[in-house]
């Protein structure tokens, strides 16, 4: 995917920022969704990942569209009653590939440049460091990149930086974010599989 091998070309010179892994887990999952056929949206999706009642693969890529669509609101310190109802209703319209595709253009562009990671950010469950955001974002792209990769049968291999970023910053935090319900228990692996970070994180609740 010519957008993923860019952010990698661009971000990756050795151990990686917040900020940078962000741009790296994002362009992961655009590279599946890019690859998702008009069929594969309108197939059902696990209910655990959707607040909607029987949820598509279409319901699933709504919902990262309005992610996308906050980026640059969130990281411009922009508030929820600021911003208001700018990115309630249906984003995707009659093009869903095409829709996101311009959301994530335009978040990616507002990250374009260096931001200040210890800058407080308002997301809807609190205020945050921006560093704090861009990790709970990149845990969340990475593991749905991967899911959605294995739901429809495409190659669910991640950028290896990815999987070494991701578990240099979870290895640190991992009880506390279970705490809080963002990852669920940890899973038995079989001896010497390379798969520890997916297998102690275990699927997101």
């Amino acid at each position: 995917d010519q957008t993923l091998r860019g952010v990698r070309g661009r971000v990756y010179r050795g151990r990686m920022n917040q900020q940078e892994l962000f741009l790296l887990a994002d362009a992961t999952l655009r590279s599946v969704i890019d690859q998702l056929t008009p069929e594969q949206l309108a197939s059902p999706a696990p209910t655990a990942w959707s607040r909607t009642e029987n949820p598509t693969l279409r319901d699933i890529l709504a919902s990262h569209a309005k992610d996308e669509a906050w980026v640059p609101d969130v990281v411009a310190g922009r508030t929820i009653e600021e911003v208001g109802d700018r990115w309630e209703g249906d984003l995707l319209g009659d093009d869903p590939i095409g829709s996101y595709d311009r959301l994530n253009d335009a978040a990616t562009a507002a990250l374009a440049h260096p931001l200040h990671l210890e800058h407080v950010v308002h997301l809807s469950y609190g205020d945050f460091p921006m560093s704090t955001y861009f990790e709970h974002t990149t845990f969340y792209r990475t593991f749905q990149a991967w899911d959605i990769a294995k739901l429809v049968g495409l190659d669910a291999t991640l950028p290896p930086e990815l999987v070494d970023g991701v578990w240099e910053l979870v290895e640190v935090q991992v009880e506390g974010l279970r705490a809080i319900h963002v990852f669920g228990p940890e899973i038995p692996i079989p001896a010497g599989a390379d798969v520890n970070c997916v297998a102690t994180i275990a699927e997101l609740p």
